[in-house]
């Protein structure tokens, strides 16, 4: 299972679904999906050590190089130990992100915290932990002149909005021209107030900038990142001193959600950022890069039980158990994020026969909970299980809590090739709990249930 997943990595194309098929038999046969347990998510452990594997061997002749896992795309302890065990680093974006990273056991030097709304509060936490702040405004920077110890660890910088324009999907671009985040670079009088807010800042030394993954361009992406770059050296040149010394470049890989091929790569990536910023990579300034859905999101799927099927206008709708709670996205923007489904039958074989177009529909209470429209799958009974594929990042683990539905569980697994044929199918499977199913009692306590009479009027 290594090898191939390396492969599979290294060599820019997937193994075909097939690679899961024996870790949905092995799923439902040990009860994880099933009439108690309707919906799971499942991390591949190996996959994921071999996305970051490829990360770091694209990376592997830049001299100095911090990658940290966008915390957000998966934001499980567990999940982020493994991460830290594969040598990466932590992206945070708000508080609650940066408890997970220390808990997981991420290094303070090694996690980055941004966020357009830092609370005092939240800078205070960072800086005395040593952890690295990349500010996201100039009135940011304001806020930490004045709560900032001389003594701090944390290596703190700017995040500037290169202003370079948006990829396919608005909201996942973050360098329009009226983009939230960081300085508008373009603006008038921006560039000199970057400029003069380094001069008064000796400790400011990292310039950071994002412009986007999923729907932006290799080609975009690296304009940003050169823009970047270049305002480094102005503000270098400008000061007589080399006073930046490192620059964030963020995430920025789209995934390839229409087929099992992992494109664009990270030497990919590498190559784009080269041709467009030849002095990236010499050595004059450390990076460090945000990457996230790019190394999950092939390594996961959800797996959910078919609880009904009906027609309804000469069209054929399977109802399972993944809907908009855990697939938000691509019930709330299906052309942006489509997903690719799998159909297995009630032991978690797949399933063979005549094709039949199929809405998978889910189990909110709104008729837009759609997961796939139309597609041609093996006709689905109930009992039967629809695989989700491609859902390693933000799907899962950052579940909707609409119509109180509970989270669910979440498991890694390792699956070990067949000894008789080698082709990776055939071996055991291990699974380990990642999160537990949330249960009722959770879901009560959650919504207040300590407090329940709080608002009731009482005569006294």
């Amino acid at each position: 299972m290594t090898q191939t997943t390396s492969a599979h990595h290294q060599g820019r194309t997937a193994p075909p679904a097939a690679r899961f098929d024996a870790v949905v038999r092995a799923a439902v046969g040990q009860g994880l999906l099933g009439e108690g347990s309707p919906v799971a998510g499942f991390i591949d452990t190996e996959g994921v050590r071999a996305s970051v594997g490829a990360l770091h061997d694209a990376f592997a002749a830049t001299p100095e190089v911090l990658h940290t896992f966008a915390a957000k795309a998966c934001s499980l302890v567990p999940v982020l130990r493994l991460l830290a065990d594969c040598g990466m680093g932590c992206e945070v974006a708000s508080p609650g992100e940066l408890r997970l990273a220390v808990e997981a056991g991420f290094a303070a030097s090694r996690i980055v915290l941004d966020s357009p709304a830092k609370t005092r509060e939240e800078i205070r936490l960072a800086l005395a932990l040593g952890v690295a702040v990349n500010a996201d405004s100039l009135d940011e920077l304001r806020r930490i002149d004045a709560l900032r110890n001389p003594g701090t660890a944390s290596v703190l910088g700017l995040r500037v909005n290169p202003q370079v324009g948006g990829g396919s999907i608005g909201p996942m671009s973050t360098a329009t021209d009226t983009s939230k985040f960081g300085v508008a670079l373009c603006d008038p009088g921006a560039r000199e107030a970057i400029v003069e807010a380094f001069r008064k800042r000796p400790w400011l030394t990292r310039l950071h900038a994002h412009v986007g993954s999923q729907g932006c361009p290799l080609e975009l992406i690296a304009d940003g990142v050169a823009r970047t770059y270049e305002l480094a050296e102005e503000i270098n040149a400008t000061l007589g001193v080399r006073r930046v010394t490192s620059l964030d470049i963020g995430g920025g890989l789209p995934v390839n959600f229409a087929d099992g091929t992992v494109r664009p790569g990270y030497a990919d990536y590498v190559a784009a950022l080269t041709a467009a910023a030849p002095g990236l990579f010499s050595g004059r300034y450390s990076l460090v890069t945000e990457f996230g859905r790019s190394l999950l999101a092939k390594n996961g799927f959800i797996g959910a039980r078919v609880e009904y099927t009906k027609d309804a206008g000469g069209r054929r709708i399977a109802l399972t158990h993944a809907g908009a709670q855990t697939a938000t996205r691509t019930v709330l923007m299906p052309d942006a994020w489509p997903l690719r489904i799998g159909a297995f039958g009630p032991d978690g074989t797949p399933k063979t026969g005549p094709s039949l177009a199929q809405d998978i529909a889910g189990p909110c209470c709104f008729a837009g909970d759609v997961v796939a429209y139309g597609r041609e799958l093996p006709e689905l009974a109930e009992d039967d299980v629809v695989v989700l594929y491609d859902t390693g990042a933000y799907y899962f683990s950052t579940p909707w809590a609409y119509n109180s539905l509970p989270r669910p569980a979440v498991y890694g697994f390792r699956a070990v090739a067949g000894p008789e044929d080698g082709s990776g199918h055939d071996g055991p499977v291990t699974f380990a709990t990642v999160r537990d199913a949330q249960s009722l009692d959770d879901i009560a306590a959650e919504s207040g249930l300590a407090h329940a009479d709080a608002l009731i009027q009482r005569d006294s």
